[in-house]
């Protein structure tokens, strides 16, 4: 597989997670503002990042930082450590996770403390990013071998990673529109008369209907 084309398929992972982020900042600031968030899409979006990105996504750079250290071990140690780095955006998805679980099963946490959880996953996600596409790929695009490529390109096709068949990314883009669509009709109950009506309903103070208030 062509280097170009394999980071180009990297590049446009990247736009799927970060328009899945922008959803869940949505939710965020609805959050913030004291309101109930739709909880369907923010966990679809963690199960999107714990599946896509950890699985097949992080790997694949993982494997390019591995042969950027060989050809250009300097060049490499001015980067850092990116497998290390991917391993702490598991662990801020995990802790995200395990705040919205809390909150789903109405255990005491602070509104604050949720909301500061959320938000530097979505900006340490984004810097990630940045930092990748700025300084990781075009490192890599310049030490590397073509035949560095070709087995990096060889091992993505023998671990079969759905995000680089055509099925795979009718199922990407399947999980991507269904998250989407979860959002879209969040928006279109906010703004319908009934859901008016139940936020009416939350007693002041802090107390609640059925389930949990944010």
């Amino acid at each position: 597989m062509d280097q170009r084309l394999i980071v180009d398929l990297l590049r446009r992972e990247h736009r799927s997670m970060e328009l899945l982020l922008a959803v869940l900042q949505r939710e965020l600031e609805i959050f913030e503002r004291g309101e109930r968030p739709d909880y369907e899409v923010i966990r679809a979006v963690i199960c999107y990042f714990q599946v896509y990105p950890e699985v097949y996504h992080h790997p694949q750079e993982d494997l390019i930082f591995s042969k950027l250290r060989i050809r250009d071990p300097d060049a490499a140690a001015s980067l850092g450590d990116i497998t290390r780095e991917h391993h702490e955006g598991a662990d801020r998805l995990r802790h995200f996770a395990q705040a919205i679980d809390a909150v789903l099963a109405d255990r005491d946490i602070l509104r604050q403390e949720v909301g500061s959880i959320v938000r530097n996953f979505i900006v340490r996600e984004r810097d990630h990013m940045v930092w990748e596409e700025q300084e990781f790929f075009p490192t890599a695009l310049k030490a590397l071998f073509p035949q560095d490529w070709m087995e990096i390109g060889s091992a993505l096709t023998d671990r079969k990673d759905p995000l680089f068949s055509e099925a795979g990314e009718a199922t990407s883009d399947a999980v991507k529109a269904h998250i989407l669509q979860l959002a879209q009709e969040a928006e279109a109950e906010r703004h319908s008369p009934t859901f008016s009506s139940a936020i009416a309903a939350v007693k002041p103070g802090g107390a609640k209907t059925d389930g949990p208030s944010f």
